[in-house]
């Protein structure tokens, strides 16, 4: 039988609704009620089992109320959502698998969300209707039609007939029509290659070809050649010192290649590497993340390690499908290390938007309002990170309005494998290639092409199949299955799949490969060769085994519930075929592939911006002050924090909030080493950068990139001398204007500067250059990502830790260039690298750009502590690279620190004079994006969170029996609509139970 089921929730649990009425009402005032039901579409199932799997699966008795066929209503309007056809749909996905797991076969489901909503016009309901809907992946659905409608119509491959008969005017013309993403001059090359071997090529070929060459796949952009560099600035002779240093290290090397960006971006790690200044980086053909060699102590016995990490954007699919995009940048950033057989433990999450408090009506023609991506965005990537297990504990949005140009979505995460596990051999004729994980599908066709683009008012509905839809249980799946050793050792080579699907995952795993695309799982029929060879559907693996492999691997991956299908063969011939169908679709020579196209040459011209000068005294007041902690880049985002499972994994050593009210917001993630056994060892790791900085000066942006980054980590508890860094730049658009190249090139050079004084390097990156819409650019971003092992017993908090203690300041003062002093930099890092080791230092926190008395509020707001300071600092200069940091006792070993006071137990922050009730200033800066990210309660009251905290509550419900205690544990499904609904479920109960013990 087919039925239509409507779940609702009971009112205690009618979360989902509540938020959405509160979030309506400020579009629409006049609101009284929205009524959110999920709908399934349910075909071909038993009715002798149906009540079984409503209760199972699509219900929770406690929580749900089930309507079936129809729902009564008395509402005034009422309208219902679905996914666009071909849209991955992750509710009905899981339903079906949870439909076999009962032994129910042969069932398929549809899933919508039914809205009932009173109080408001027809003019209303379209304003409220254009919010809730993305066209990229959304439509009305008709509720008189109940049809399970599949596209069995597959289009054949098409021949491009006369292709290199066309003449220039013509080919100029086919260009234009074809929306690639490669210049003209591309194409121009393309037709040659085909002239010189007398065949027309497929469209599967000519999409192959722009997803090779895109920006996104080969870093076209930072790829081409720099045929001059001009300085005109203020800081010439800086500027000019470090480029003649790159220039020098170029000629020590022996580097005859052309300039580059991405010659300055990875030239330190080549040069540290070469005079040994670096030893442990883990070198192999596999490119897929930053890897390093790493000694750590299990069970009392040293072990090597390889500690992966890489950072990963999805700028364009999150700016115009915010949960998606959101969702699959974390997807892929974990497949890299992944795909490195590295189990990935530790993440953080690095935004960038414009003021999500905007107007909606103040949204730009042809995008989504900042409030709608900001929020749905962080859903995306918590549900997704909440799902696959990864504790990401470090979260943090950047507010500036250039990011109206397209959204940041920056992804950061780390794995580690023990490094006898890993076999990395080169490919053999003969070798097979496995695909594992999730299926095909349209969702990701162009994803790679279409983030290489300037999207200047182009409907988002074109852009429907470019973004990929996340299935985080699969990825989860994987990850189980790479922890074992006896898996990871069959593993020959290993590409995650990521833009480009099949054509590059596959295409790149070996210089000769047959690819035979009919054996690929598909989500659903009706999809082409081109199709199958070019979507990114999310969570799979191409895996290279020995043939006589095959099977025990397929084995493998069945017991985890994966599925492994032998796809391509490994060949002697230097070339990339596709067969579809008996027909061969794709027929390229590797050194045709590896050509990246033509060439792209600029030149470059470093100038002075008009942007306002950051590093400026400012005049400490009460005004001024609060004013610094409650603009958007200094506020709490804790709200943001919380959606966040920061205790997944139970290898979370530095909490994001600290102290017993967790308000101290902390600036670096720190995780155990994820081993089977006991150890004390961490990865940590942060990120640096200021945009009012860069704005001002790219170069200057680069190089406080690094000295915030290695600031965090100093402050935290780690050597400077063992980091590593890993970069992520995104520009605008920077077409053939030297002006715009500028600005990257001068970040880069300050990167060099940063690295070449601290002796350490970036041993990886990523760069995403399509920042600009219309004639709005984002501001130029490099972030630096810092990762460095260490021992558990030496991170400390940011949180204050105690009263009558004593606060210092490590400030380091900048040259008339405004760069530091290296040399006493460095010294300054050891010294206080020892007193971390001797135990003398009890709290710290590196200064940001906020300055000092920013830093010491949040550190006392964890624990409430009061604190009094006099000093002839500016209390809101940014004196980045320092450190404010607390001590049991007065200390000497620093020469360039600054006494500031010392805590007290008033609850009173006196900052030279001025008094501030603590209370009143943790509201104040709480207020600001509470609207946006607003707080959770934990589950309970906040008088009863102090009794828990005290371990009152955790007891068993008969006070005077000593039994097991009562231990509370959230789950993470899906969505965190029902997350917040089971938070509901759970207060309900802690409720109840406190108002037992209290009797």
């Amino acid at each position: 039988m087919n039925l239509r089921i409507f779940i609702e929730k009971k009112p205690s649990f009618d979360i989902e609704s509540q938020k959405l009425l509160k979030q309506l009402k400020e579009i629409v005032p006049s609101i009284k009620q929205i009524k959110v039901y999920p709908v399934y579409d349910v075909f071909g199932i038993n009715e002798s089992i149906l009540d079984k799997a409503i209760k199972n699966i699509f219900s929770n008795p406690v929580t749900d109320d089930v309507a079936l066929h129809k729902l009564k209503t008395t509402a005034e309007q009422e309208f219902a959502l679905e996914y666009l056809p071909g849209q991955y749909d992750q509710r009905a996905d899981s339903a079906e698998q949870c439909l076999l797991l009962l032994g129910i076969e042969n069932v398929r489901v549809k899933t919508a969300v039914f809205y009932q909503i009173n109080g408001i016009s027809n003019e209303d309901l379209a304003k409220i209707k254009k919010f809730l809907i993305n066209p990229i992946e959304k439509r009305e659905k008709n509720l008189n039609l109940f049809q399970l409608a599949e596209n069995t119509t597959i289009k054949e491959v098409k021949i491009h007939d006369e292709f290199i008969d066309l003449s220039t005017e013509k080919l100029n013309d086919f260009y234009a029509s074809q929306g690639f993403s490669f210049g003209l001059d591309d194409l121009v090359f393309i037709q040659e290659y085909f002239k010189s071997i007398n065949r027309n090529p497929t469209e599967t070929e000519l999409k192959v070809l722009d997803t090779y060459w895109s920006d996104h796949c080969r870093h076209t952009t930072f790829e081409t050649e720099i045929t001059s560099v001009q300085i005109e600035s203020k800081f010439q002779s800086l500027l000019q010192k470090s480029f003649d240093y790159y220039l020098d290290l170029r000629k020590q090397m022996g580097i005859s290649k052309p300039i580059r960006l991405m010659d300055l971006a990875t030239i330190m790690g080549k040069y540290f590497s070469k005079n040994g200044k670096i030893t442990n980086i883990d070198v192999s053909e596999e490119v897929n993340a930053c890897s390093i060699v790493v000694p750590i102590e299990v069970d009392g016995e040293t072990e090597e390690w390889l500690l992966q990490f890489k950072n990963e954007t999805h700028n364009h699919p999150t700016e115009v499908e915010p949960y998606g995009g959101a969702s699959t940048c974390i997807g892929g950033a974990i497949r890299d290390p992944l795909s490195g057989r590295a189990f990935v433990f530790q993440a953080m999450r690095i935004t960038g938007a414009a003021n999500p408090l905007e107007e909606i009506s103040q949204t730009l023609e042809g995008k989504l309002p900042q409030k709608k991506i900001t929020t749905e965005a962080a859903h995306g990537y918590s549900s997704y990170g909440n799902q696959i297990g990864l504790a990401p504990t470090l979260v943090k949005e950047i507010y500036d309005e250039g990011y109206k140009a397209k959204r940041m979505e920056v992804g950061f995460v780390a794995g580690a494998v023990k490094k006898d596990w890993v076999q990395r051999e080169i490919p053999l004729a003969g070798d097979k290639v496995i695909v594992l994980g999730g299926k095909t599908g349209r969702d990701g066709v162009g994803g790679a092409t279409g983030s290489s683009k300037t999207h200047d008012g182009q409907n988002l509905d074109d852009l429907s199949s470019e973004v990929q839809k996340g299935n985080a249980p699969v990825e989860r799946k994987i990850q189980r299955l790479f922890k074992k050793e006896e898996v990871i050792r069959l593993i020959k080579r290993c590409n995650d799949f990521g833009a480009g699907g099949v054509s590059v995952a596959i295409g790149e795993i070996a210089d000769g490969v047959h690819i035979y695309l009919d054996k690929l799982p598909k989500k659903y029929n009706g999809l082409n060769g081109t199709e199958l060879a070019l979507s990114e559907s999310q969570e799979r693996m191409a895996i290279v085994v020995n043939p006589a492999d095959v099977e025990q691997f397929i084995q493998f991956a069945k017991e985890e519930n994966l599925e492994a299908v032998e796809i391509a063969t490994v060949t002697e011939d230097r070339k990339l075929v596709m067969e579809w169908n008996g027909q061969k679709i794709v027929d390229i020579t590797r050194d045709f592939l590896d050509t990246s196209g033509v060439r792209k040459k600029t030149e470059v011209k470093i100038v002075d911006s008009n942007e306002k000068f950051p590093f400026v005294n400012k005049h400490f007041s009460e005004e001024s002050f609060l004013t610094q902690i409650s603009s958007l880049n200094s506020c709490s985002q804790k709200g943001l924090v919380e959606m966040f499972d920061s205790n997944i994994g139970r290898g979370t050593v530095l909490m994001p909030f600290g102290g017993i009210h967790q308000d101290t917001p902390e600036t670096v993630s720190v995780q155990k080493f994820p081993t089977e056994g006991f150890t004390n060892h961490v990865s940590m790791a942060s990120y640096g950068f200021q945009p009012m900085i860069s704005k001002w000066s790219p170069f200057h942006g680069g190089y406080f990139a690094v000295i915030e980054s290695v600031a965090n980590i100093v402050a935290t508890g780690g050597n400077y001398k063992e980091i590593h860094l890993s970069f992520q730049e995104y520009f605008e658009r920077l077409r053939e204007e030297p002006t715009r190249w500028g600005k990257p090139f001068s970040a880069l050079l300050g990167t060099i500067l940063a690295q070449k004084e601290f002796e350490i390097a970036a041993i990886g990156g990523k760069d995403s250059m399509s920042g600009s819409y219309q004639n709005i650019d984002v501001p130029p971003t490099l972030i630096s990502f810092a990762v460095c092992p260490n021992v558990d017993k030496y991170i400390v908090s940011g949180t204050l830790q105690k009263t009558n203690s004593y606060l210092y300041a490590l400030v380091l003062e900048m040259n008339e260039d405004f760069v530091l002093n290296s040399e006493n930099l460095k010294s300054q890092y050891d010294s206080y690298h020892q007193l971390i080791k001797k135990g003398k230092i009890l709290s710290a926190r590196a200064i940001h750009f906020s300055g000092i008395a920013e830093s010491l509020a949040v550190m006392s707001m964890g624990n409430e502590i009061g604190l009094e300071i006099t000093t002839k600092l500016d209390l809101l200069f940014p004196y980045l690279g320092g450190i404010v940091f607390e001590t049991n006792e007065k200390i000497s070993e620093l020469a360039d620190i600054q006494y500031l006071g010392k805590t007290n137990n008033s609850n009173i922050i006196t900052l030279n004079e001025l008094s501030f009730n603590q209370k009143n200033l943790k509201e104040i800066w709480k207020k600001p994006l509470n609207k946006i990210f607003p707080e959770k309660d934990d589950f309970i009251e906040s008088s009863e969170k102090k009794n828990i905290s005290q371990g009152k509550l955790i007891q068993n419900l008969n006070p005077t029996k000593t039994s097991s205690p009562i231990v509370f544990i959230p789950v993470f499904p899906g969505t965190n609509s029902e997350y917040d609904s089971q938070k509901a479920f759970v207060r309900e109960g802690a409720k109840a139970i406190s108002s037992v013990y209290n009797q």
